[in-house]
């Protein structure tokens, strides 16, 4: 039986053992608000016969039955109503059986609790737009550490998503956001929550005022994670988070070797790197990089996994009375490990190995070897049982049936069970056995024959002897004939690509199975089914095929022609010839600003001469594919080791890899070069696209398409515009520092308007100055019209609308006029209704008004830089509303011929607030129809003709106000009708 890392092998007939463990207690946080009166810690093992169960707390043994708080359940320990006070530390299970005593690993029992926030306001943050923002937690008191952290906007449940410009780390639980924007203000709350005793509670809401202010800033990391340490196997995750405008990119990078591929995770757009399986070679140094186009900021921090591991651990064992036996464990860790022993639950030895001479039987019993360090312990468990008795083949019986070769060797095994150890003779036959030329009888009690003949064959008898007693065992020899082999596998010589055939053929005595057996370099061939076949050619040949070889095929090839017997073995040479190596060691130097010296040592040239060289680079901070490089001399030769790299762009990162190439195609390429960044010089391109013009009156803007980043050349990247009035000698010059910038804005009160300018444009750098662009032309803004125009007319026209007309302007810079008009004394003139009309009209239809109301109305006329001055103010007054109570119809009555329909209703009566009745309109269309027929009357009835198919009358009061509100009546089929009436609003 097997259990953990106890496995129980005894040889006796008793099927008792120790305990071995099946649940241990673990560690347990209890909620100090559970509505939980309990906790249960777990203990259970495996024994025979079954095991009792003894519980410690701390160095004090727990005395069931004396106290209320404290019960068993089988192996369990039951704690009722915890207590802080009475139940909280390390507790541990001692499991017994008549062959010795186990302890658990120790298991904690501690109290979670997560306090309220403060009720006391949070102040306001105020952050300029553009500007980072850090927003504090401040998680209330609590245990355990392990809280998770969100926050809310405005109210619950509204959670901010995360992404690249907003981050909450979940090590302080703080909100930081990169780059400050308006739609970022309101109320921000901190939401806590801790899993392990499943309660959260939120924060007092901080205001969060942005400030309409924006200008870019550089990358500064603020969220760092500290230098960490973790256990072995165990999942990490480092944070970095940087504010800026722009919004700062974040990579990740192992400075002392690689990420693990299959086992890191990066998310939140950078933000996180998650590191899983920890083990001993991710130790090492992290950087984080947070870059945007104002700067570039790093952070390192230092990974270390320490945790106690096993090297050797003690396994369950039963030796013979008397004997020498060692039990040792040896474990592994940072800081090294302090390892002991317990024997039946007592220290027993302070040191990584017990020593045993002379066994006795006080010896049995359960082991535990037990290994710790600041970060944890581990433990192994054992059993040893010392064992006493005579000889006795039961178990380990000579073979019956022995073979031989013919002029082979032979071994015959002899293993009784027996303690102390016996003493071993042979015979054969009746003839005992001693050591000769041709026979010896090993330590262990193995008989070896060497070139064994047919007078050997016979009965061979082990006998074993002890002071408890005495046995023997016997088994029959037969011999041979000898296996040979009589076609061994040639040697051949291929390239990549091609097929390789050998064959192996043998003799061998006819009553027993030959097999065949292929191996290369040692090492069996049985998988790589793409590649091997391998078949028997008749009973006594096999044949091996090797198609499509590749370089690892080479190597020496064996054919093993096996009986259950004996076996023999010839051997081959395969060469394959391939394409080179990677070539390794590339290095750069001679680093100039477009042009370095890249050197590399000779990979293998896989038995084919390397031919040429080429070398391939790539942008790292564009993250560029490879793409292959210039090179001087063009053509590298296959015996070069260095070779300069050219037309390369200054101030930029590169790495570089070399690839050989020989007659028979080309290798893999070599590891990527350290990264290095080639020299600095002055640009040498200038902005394009330039244009611009005025935009606001007295003003000159300037536009034009950055330079892209990898033509600055250099740091302290920015612009010079230079500009002037068509036919001024003199220029005026500015200076730009951003070099993302697209604009420039010349604010002067003396430009004069609709003025023709030369501009033209170069870059700098910290080098010195590029080349001006070719000169582009703009022209400074227009004035604003000087005019106001003369309104001739305003009046209403409805309760609702109304009409105004002006003179128009004589003036081409008019690109057109803007109606203003809002209600006297009621509404302020910033709040004024607008409408806008093309130059080439001078009147237009004012809507939306409020009926019974003054109205004050203006023009003025506007162009690309403004607006000019308002005309004098015209005051109209809107007519009353409409009617808003439907007419009332009181009959429906179709003529004796029915070819009409007569539609009565009552006198609609306005409100005293309404516009007085002037008559009414009625609309006669079909169902479903839009329009149809109009008709007005003044009148309380009107005939309509009848039609076939349903038609709808809707009917309302007119007045000076407009139109009333509706009343409704529909005209079903030819001979019958249905009333239905509704009221309009």
């Amino acid at each position: 039986m097997c259990f953990e890392s106890l496995c129980v092998f005894f040889s006796d007939k008793s099927s008792g053992f120790g305990p071995v463990f099946e649940e241990q207690p673990v560690d347990t946080i209890y909620p100090e608000e559970s509505p939980e009166d309990k906790i249960i810690m777990s203990c259970r093992t495996r024994a025979n016969p079954p095991a009792t169960y003894r519980w410690w707390l701390d160095n004090t043994e727990i005395v069931i039955g004396n106290e209320d708080d404290y019960s068993l359940m089988g192996g369990n320990l039951v704690i009722s109503f915890p207590d802080r006070s009475k139940h909280a530390g390390n507790y541990s299970c001692l499991a017994s059986n008549e062959f010795g005593t186990l302890v658990s690993q120790k298991a904690s029992v501690q109290f979670g609790y997560l306090d309220m926030f403060s009720s006391d306001e949070r102040e306001a943050v105020y952050v300029k737009e553009g500007q980072g923002a850090v927003l504090l937690c401040d998680p209330p008191p609590h245990f355990p550490e392990d809280l998770s952290f969100r926050w809310m906007l405005n109210e619950f449940p509204e959670f901010i998503p995360l992404d690249k410009r907003r981050f909450v780390s979940q090590t302080t639980g703080n909100l930081y956001i990169s780059t400050v924007r308006a739609s970022d203000s309101g109320n921000y709350s901190c939401f806590v929550s801790s899993p392990s005793i499943a309660k959260s509670v939120f924060s007092k809401f901080i205001p969060l005022v942005p400030i309409a202010e924006r200008e870019k800033y550089p990358a500064d990391i603020k969220v760092k994670s500290p230098d960490t340490y973790t256990l072995l196997g165990q999942n990490v995750t480092l944070e970095c988070f940087a504010l800026g405008n722009p919004i700062p990119q974040i990579r990740w990078r192992k400075v002392d070797g690689d990420l693990p591929v299959e086992r890191h995770n990066i998310s939140m757009s950078g933000s996180l790197l998650h590191l899983y399986d920890i083990q001993y070679e991710d130790e090492g140094l992290y950087e984080c990089e947070a870059d945007n186009s104002k700067g570039k900021d790093r952070h390192k921090v230092h990974l270390y996994v320490e945790a106690p591991e096993w090297v050797e651990k003690i396994s369950s064992s039963e030796r013979d009375i008397g004997g020498d036996y060692i039990m040792s464990c040896l474990a592994s860790g940072k800081p090294k490990p302090h390892v002991h022993f317990l024997k039946n639950g007592r220290m027993y030895g302070k040191n990584h190995e017990l020593r045993f001479t002379d066994l006795t039987f006080d010896d049995s019993g359960m082991y535990q070897c037990i290994a710790e360090n600041r970060h944890g312990t581990i433990y192994a468990n054992a059993e040893l049982r010392v064992f006493a008795g005579a000889p006795s083949f039961e178990w380990n019986p000579v073979k019956p049936k022995l073979l031989g070769a013919k002029n082979g060797r032979v071994v015959i095994a002899c293993k009784p069970r027996a303690a102390p150890r016996p003493s071993i003779s042979w015979s054969k036959g009746t003839e005992l056995l001693h050591n000769s030329s041709r026979i010896f009888i090993w330590p262990d009690g193995s008989l070896e024959l060497l070139n064994v003949t047919k007078s050997d064959e016979g009965k061979y008898t082990c006998l074993a002897e002890n002071d408890r007693g005495r046995a023997n065992s016997s088994g029959s020899l037969s011999v041979t004939d000898a296996t040979k082999i009589t076609l061994a596998p040639s040697s051949a010589d291929i390239s990549v690509g091609e097929s390789a055939r050998m064959e192996c053929a043998a003799s061998h005595d006819p009553t027993l199975d030959l097999t065949f057996i292929w191996s290369l370099d040692a090492h069996v061939i049985d998988r790589d089914r793409e590649h091997y076949e391998s078949k028997m050619a008749g009973t006594s040949s096999s044949e091996l095929l090797i198609s499509n070889t590749q370089l690892r095929h080479a190597g020496r090839y064996s054919c093993t022609a096996q009986t259950p017997v004996d076996n023999v073995t010839v051997s081959a040479e395969l060469v394959v010839r391939g394409p080179p190596g990677p070539p390794g060691g590339v290095r750069v130097d001679e680093v100039l600003t477009s042009s370095v010296r890249v050197t590399w040592s000779h990979g293998t040239d896989n038995l084919s001469p390397i031919s040429k060289y080429s070398i391939q680079y790539r942008d790292v901070q564009a993250q560029q594919d490879w793409r292959d490089a210039s090179t001087s001399p063009v053509n590298v030769e296959g015996n070069a080791e260095m070779a300069t790299v050219i037309n390369l762009t200054p101030w930029t990162e590169y790495e570089f890899r070399v690839i050989a190439t020989n007659t028979l195609g080309t290798g893999p390429p070599s590891d990527p070069s350290p990264k290095i960044t080639t020299r600095e010089t002055r640009p040498v391109v200038a902005p394009s696209d330039i244009g611009g013009g005025g935009e606001t009156s007295r003003e000159l803007t300037i536009t034009w398409t950055p330079v892209q980043p990898q033509y600055y050349y250099g740091s302290n990247f920015g612009y010079i515009i230079a500009f002037k009035p068509h036919n001024d000698p003199e220029w005026m010059r500015v200076t730009v520092t951003d070099p993302q910038a697209r604009k420039y804005v010349h604010k002067d009160s003396k430009i004069p308007p609709s003025t023709r300018f030369e501009v033209k444009m170069k870059a700098f750098n910290s080098q010195g100055e590029g080349p001006f662009s070719i000169s582009a032309f703009i022209y400074s803004s227009q004035d604003v019209p000087a005019e106001a125009p003369t309104i001739i007319e305003a009046r209403t026209l409805s309760a609702t609308e109304a009409v105004v007309s002006w003179v128009p302007l004589q003036l081409q810079t008019v690109e057109g006029y803007q109606v203003r008009y809002w209600r006297e004394s009621v509404e302020n003139e910033a709040s004024a209704q607008r409408a806008l009309v093309s130059s080439r009209e001078n009147h237009t239809r004012l809507d939306n008004m409020k009926p019974n109301s003054h109205y004050l109305i203006e023009v003025r006329a506007y162009n690309g830089a403004g607006y000019g001055p308002a005309s004098q103010r015209h005051k109209i007054y809107t007519k009353k509303a409409p009617p808003s109570r439907p007419p009332k119809i009181i009959g429906t009555k179709m003529n004796y011929s029915g070819t009409t329909i007569n539609i009565a209703w009552e006198q609609v009566e306005p409100l005293a607030n309404e516009s007085t009745v002037e008559g009414y309109k009625v609309l006669y269309r079909p169902e479903g129809q839009p329009s149809g027929m109009l008709y007005t009357t003044v009148k309380q009835s009107i005939d309509l003709p009848m039609k076939k198919g349903d038609y709808l009358v809707e009917v309302r009061a007119h007045s000076e106000g407009g139109d009333g509100a509706v009343a409704q009546v529909r005209i079903a089929g030819k001979n019958t009708f249905t009333l239905v009436c509704f009221y309009a609003q």
